[in-house]
């Protein structure tokens, strides 16, 4: 008998590649090989691999990239991580420019993926060059961890997969099985509508596990081994490191066979699992080592018991741990992935905790037996699925989403129920960004037929409130259409007429909108239905606004979410109603209010894991930040909210936020490029079923062709909105926002169109008069006056107006212009202004504005050098807002933490941060901190 101490490496998602051979995977590898056939005969393809962490997806990667390279295929490989959706484009990026053989114009490429806006350019470059490339042989592009992989890279990967199509190119893609991203969610979709090859790898069978253990410990393993190499269920990272955790231990080969004289050993941790605690939150971290040491089943109700906490605090750290798969959902308890995963989690907690914890005094253990599996046709059990859906509604939607849908597969199509149980569900999958499936989810219900009247009123009035978001037109269409069914109850016809005038008054059709919301209170108040009320009270807000009447327009905005209020309604996920206070009190001047709103939205639909309203959120906050001159801050929000490539309809809510507010940010940092970009996202606008998206496109249009030195275009462009009936002329003009006037009084003089410049003046004053509170109108009333008639004193008194008002770049354009007119005949007094004009602006990062007002300066006598502003001292690659997020970052603060400190969103965190990895080549938080400490601490 020969003792040995048995030690095993193990690496992520695989086997030892260097000592163990590929087992119980022959079917698989056997398939994919059949694709490296087809692609040597010029076919390309999509082949998508998936499966639960640990079971070996990057093992079966490789095996596929050396098995091409064998055929004489290029292949480039990459990976997403946990910090991958910092690096925008990273794991693509470093597949095709990374190994052997990189693609050409490396530099350009990644110089294109660091620069804003340049989405469009960058995918074409990279569709070239991938093209170049697959005309001298075929090519294999593998991706790793699609579910870490950052949004960019979801849309090149599937944009190119589409595009390339016809070309020699296999692109083989591993995700990790269950709950994923949204967008990981719509790639995945799409690549599956467009004929993507899907292999599912499980666990591998007892002949392959006893192998396994053969290949680790150097001899067939004896029943008692055996029996501990099954505890890994098949999950071959579970069964190596088990096997590893012998190397603590004696086993003997005795006549040729591995034993264990001690028997198993006691539960150690493991590695895998140890990183995925690692990279969990501090508060995600401590639930999982609370329910491990809880044992068996464990409910949410239990564990915020035994945290100290709220069953609505612990939302976003159980989300984190089943994306983790560490836990996973049985019914309504939560349960661990794999008892070698509990039991490892547990045997790192200290033995005092681990014998102390567990279920409160009197209190039964949860219940460890997993409810059996229910079969189609089980009401019962949809009844009591669609209840625990509309009871977590409110605060969980995700797993509400979970439980709707199984609802609905254990409900027949021709079940009398099934057409509410669509209507249920749409608007959570709404709100958990899978919009795209929503919309196919009601589509086919309304296609199908049969439906009574009622039934296809719920139907449209959960499709016109997801249409909101994407199609103006079709949110109108779908109410209207629901609202005109005979034969429905007063209080469904009464909540679709409240919509119904909610999607007029989004789509600038205010007239309709206030005759429709006459018809919908009378109905509203027939029935009761004080939910329609607040809603129709927020469109009585906007008709006030349309009206110039402000002051009513505020009443009417605080009525409504008083009633949102009364009825345990959070304004911030009463959308889209909750976005029209911070809307208005933007327009109005009252930015500190609006982005108070912003920020609260952001962060309750952000903690409730709310997508739909979290991107909503995000977009109404870039026209916050924006006017407050946070440029670089405005167009952080605007990228992280950008449409997904699957969503339904134009997308007519970022149209008149982030569209034209990247467009702004263009013009006032000088990228013509990306303002070109936007100016055709505009022409598209402008033909937009919506007056009020026609409008916006009308406007960032002129602003282009000013940008470009031609006001005559400019006013060309407006003519038609300025000349458009009043019932749906926009209360600004035809304008964005009260501030504009000045910039078109300037257009209109340059054009020699004195009458347009006297009738935006004259609509800007009768604004100020009607509203005397908001000095703000007042301002650009003055502002507007002083440009019309070259008079200083007007454009005097708008500079002292906004001094305590914080739009920056509307200050710095008054500023400007009142020492425009002094240095005409003053030209020391102009300084002074100018002076303060170049300061506002170089803080707002507004380039082309900074080195407009120098020249002023320089004619003026007065030579200045570069505003240090954009350098930052030892951070000369990054703007001002992304050196301060990668300082605080280096400090150990979490996203979360640096968005409170910095009043920042996440989200905006996260973009900033991305840019910040990007432009200084760091892939890591680890490598971030070294070189900030190197570079501000010498160290």
């Amino acid at each position: 008998m020969s003792v040995n101490r048995v030690t095993t490496r193990t690496v992520p998602e695989g086997l030892d590649r260097a000592r163990t051979p590929l087992r119980g995977r022959d079917a698989e590898l056997a398939s994919i090989e059949e694709r490296l056939d087809a692609l040597g005969r010029g076919e390309g393809g999509i082949v998508r691999l998936e499966g639960p962490a640990g079971i070996g997806r990057s093992r079966m990667l490789a095996e596929a990239a050396e098995a091409a390279r064998g055929r004489g295929t290029r292949v480039y490989e990459g990976a997403a991580g946990p910090d991958g959706q910092f690096v925008p484009l990273g794991p693509l990026l470093e597949a095709v420019l990374s190994g052997e053989e990189p693609l050409s114009g490396a530099q350009r490429l990644r110089d294109l993926a660091t620069a804003p806006g340049r989405r469009f350019w960058l995918l074409q470059e990279l569709g070239d060059r991938l093209r170049e490339a697959a005309r001298n042989g075929p090519l294999l592009v593998v991706l790793d961890d699609l579910q870490w992989c950052d949004d960019l890279t979801l849309l090149t990967f599937h944009t190119l997969a589409a595009g390339l199509s016809s070309h020699p190119i296999l692109w083989l893609v591993a995700v990790r099985a269950g709950s994923v991203p949204s967008a990981v969610r719509t790639a995945l979709d799409r690549i599956r509508r467009a004929g993507a090859h899907e292999l599912a790898l499980g666990p591998l069978g007892d002949r392959a596990v006893a192998r396994i253990t053969e290949d680790v410990l150097g001899a067939p393993p004896g029943p008692d081994v055996l029996r501990l190499a099954h505890r890994a269920e098949g999950v071959p990272q579970l069964l190596v490191e088990l096997l590893g955790s012998l190397r603590e231990e004696v086993v003997t080969i005795d006549d040729g066979t591995v034993g264990l004289p001690a028997g198993p050993p006691a539960p150690r941790e493991l590695p895998s699992v140890a990183r995925r605690l690692d990279q969990l939150s501090d508060e995600a971290r401590e639930l999982v080592r609370t329910a491990a040491a809880v044992g068996g089943t464990v409910t949410v109700a239990l564990l915020a018991e035994l945290l100290g906490r709220s069953s609505a605090a612990l939302i976003t750290a159980v989300r984190e741990a089943l994306d983790a798969d560490l836990l996973a959902e049985s019914g309504d308890h939560l349960a661990f992935r794999h008892d070698l995963i509990r039991e490892a989690v547990e045997a790192g907690l200290p033995l005092s905790v681990r014998q102390a914890a567990g279920p409160p005094p009197g209190r039964a253990p949860a219940d460890t037996a997993e409810a059996g599996t229910a079969a189609p046709g089980d009401t019962a059990e949809a009844d009591r699925l669609r209840a625990e859906a509309a009871e977590l509604a409110a605060t969980a939607p995700g797993p509400a989403a979970e439980r709707s849908l199984k609802a609905l597969e254990l409900t027949a199509s021709h079940a009398p129920e099934r057409p509410r149980i669509v209507a249920e569900t749409i608007p959570l999958l709404w709100q958990t960004g899978r919009a795209a499936q929503a919309r196919e989810l009601g589509a086919a219900a309304l296609a199908a037929g049969g439906l009574g009247p009622e039934d296809e009123a719920f139907l449209r009035l959960a499709l016109a409130r997801l249409a909101v978001q994407f199609d103006f037109s079709e949110a109108v269409r779908q109410a209207r259409a629901g609202a005109e069914l005979p034969g429905t109850s007063l209080a469904v016809r009464g909540r679709l007429l409240a919509m119904l005038a909610v999607g007029l008054s989004m789509s600038g059709e205010h007239a309709a909108a206030e005759q429709v919301a006459a018809r919908a209170w009378e109905t509203a108040a027939r029935v009761g239905d004080r939910t329609a009320e607040a809603t129709l009270t927020t469109v009585r807000s906007a008709v006030g606004f349309h009206r110039m009447d402000l002051a009513e327009a505020f009443r009417q905005a605080e009525r409504s979410a008083a009633l949102a209020d009364a009825l345990g309604v959070s304004t911030s996920l009463w959308l889209p109603e909750g976005l029209w206070h911070a809307l208005l009190a933007n327009t109005t001047g009252r930015t500190a209010e609006a982005l108070a709103l912003a920020d609260e939205g952001i962060r309750i639909a952000g903690e409730q894991g709310r997508t739909a309203a979290t991107r909503m959120w995000l977009m109404t906050r870039t026209r916050v930040l924006l006017e407050t001159g946070r440029l670089s801050d405005a167009r952080a929000d605007a990228e992280a909210a950008s449409p997904a490539a699957g969503d339904p309809g134009p997308g007519n809510l970022a149209d008149v936020t982030l569209r034209y507010v990247m467009l702004r940010v263009a013009l006032h940092t000088g990228d013509r490029r990306t303002a070109e970009a936007y100016a055709a996202e505009a022409r598209r606008m402008r033909s937009d079923g919506a007056p009020v998206v026609r409008h916006f496109g009308t406007w960032m249009l002129a602003l282009m062709a000013d940008f470009e030195g031609r006001p005559d275009r400019a006013m060309a462009e407006l003519d038609a909105v300025m000349t458009s009936p009043a019932a749906d002329r926009p209360a600004y003009a035809g304008l964005i926002d009260p501030a504009d006037a000045p910039a078109l009084v300037r257009m209109a003089l340059r054009a020699g169109r004195h009458d347009r410049a006297a009738q935006a003046v004259a609509l800007a004053e009768r604004r100020a008069v009607l509203n005397p509170g908001l000095p703000f109108l007042a301002a650009t009333a003055a502002h507007a006056r002083g440009l019309l008639d070259n008079d200083l004193g007007p454009l005097v008194s708008a500079v002292r107006l906004y001094e305590d008002c914080p739009r920056v770049l509307a200050r710095a354009s008054a500023l400007e212009d009142a020492g425009r007119k002094l240095a005409a005949t003053r030209k020391p007094e102009a300084v002074p202004y100018f002076e303060k004009a170049l300061a506002l602006y170089a803080r707002a990062g507004a380039e082309r504005d900074v080195a407009r007002v120098r020249r002023r300066l320089r004619a003026a006598g007065v030579r200045r050098r570069p505003s240090p502003a954009r350098l930052e001292g030892a951070w000369p690659e990054l703007t001002p807002a992304e050196t301060r997020v990668a300082r605080l970052v280096a400090r150990g603060l979490t996203n979360r933490q640096a968005a409170e400190h910095l009043s920042l969103s996440p989200h905006t965190v996260g973009t900033h941060l991305r840019r910040a990895f990007t432009k200084l080549d760091v892939s890591s938080r680890a490598e971030l901190t070294r070189l900030v400490r190197h570079r501000d601490d010498g160290e």
